[in-house]
């Protein structure tokens, strides 16, 4: 019986997991976040790809065979490489899913103008990863994209609720707003993100959804390990969750426990490989 592996750059992830672990709180968990080399979001795709590989790997290394990226950009640039190219080797019978495709799935259900607006770091916005992907499931839908670099760093240096965060909530939004004044579905395509939701909502108009995928991605793994018997089987149930990160675990418990609304004590690791994968 394995735990289940929870993968971020950095904190964001947790407010997924988050989710997932409310879902779904009979599983075992491994968090890992890789602190000391976030945030992924400006990174080529050759280091997103290597640094998320580094990080799957250590999962698997830790007994895990199902892994999760709670993380927009790893999704959108490492992880059908990973899955496509690394695992087939490694092990076929592992799986890595993510939240980009999740989410994407239902922006249709929401949206009533075709119109979706979704803000993300500058690297998922580049990938063109939501583009793609909702126009698998819905190829009418519009979508319209809007970096926004100071998000990430306003929550993880704790601003996101001060007034100086109300600036840049207000000029990226502004910013997705002009770009189509039909939007009316907004998709939160960063895990940070939901820490801003209050400010978000304040300077959208009335009647625009804010989708979060924490639920969202919450549902689909519950989903997925319903239809997936033969790797349900393999999840072991303890109700426990280990945290790791390769940081420094006093500044990861403090962090986290905003994200998690709730003490978390992790330990620091190293990136190296624990055991046969």
């Amino acid at each position: 019986m394995y735990p289940i592996g929870i993968f971020d750059s950095g904190y964001g992830g947790l407010t997924v997991f988050r989710e997932i672990r409310k879902h779904l709180p009979e599983y075992d968990y491994i968090y890992l976040g890789d602190n000391c080399r976030a945030p992924y979001g400006t990174r080529d795709f050759d280091t997103i790809y290597e640094y998320t590989l580094e990080s799957v790997k250590y999962l698997f290394g830790m007994g895990c065979r199902l892994v999760v990226l709670a993380c927009n950009t790893a999704s959108a640039k490492a992880l059908r490489s990973i899955q496509q190219k690394d695992l087939p080797g490694i092990d076929p019978d592992r799986r890595v899913l993510g939240v980009i495709r999740p989410t994407a799935e239902m922006a249709g259900d929401f949206t009533r103008t075709g119109h979706v607006g979704v803000l993300a770091t500058t690297g998922t916005v580049n990938s063109g990863s939501y583009v793609l992907e909702i126009a698998d499931f819905s190829p009418e839908i519009k979508v319209f994209q809007q970096a926004c670099p100071m998000w990430v760093p306003l929550v993880e240096n704790n601003e996101h609720e001060g007034p100086g965060a109300d600036y840049f909530v207000k000029k990226y939004l502004d910013q997705l707003l002009a770009q189509s004044g039909d939007i009316d579905t907004v998709l939160l395509g960063c895990t940070h993100y939901p820490l801003l939701t209050g400010k978000i909502r304040q300077y959208l108009p009335a009647g625009v959804e804010v989708i979060s995928q924490g639920e969202i991605v919450a549902d689909k793994l519950e989903d997925y390990l319903s239809r997936h018997p033969e790797m349900e089987r393999q999840c072991r149930k303890g109700g426990q969750t280990i945290y790791l990160t390769t940081g420094s675990a006093a500044d990861f418990d403090s962090m986290a426990a905003i994200f998690m609304a709730q003490p978390v004590h992790s330990r620091h690791v190293k990136l190296q490989l624990p055991g046969v994968y």
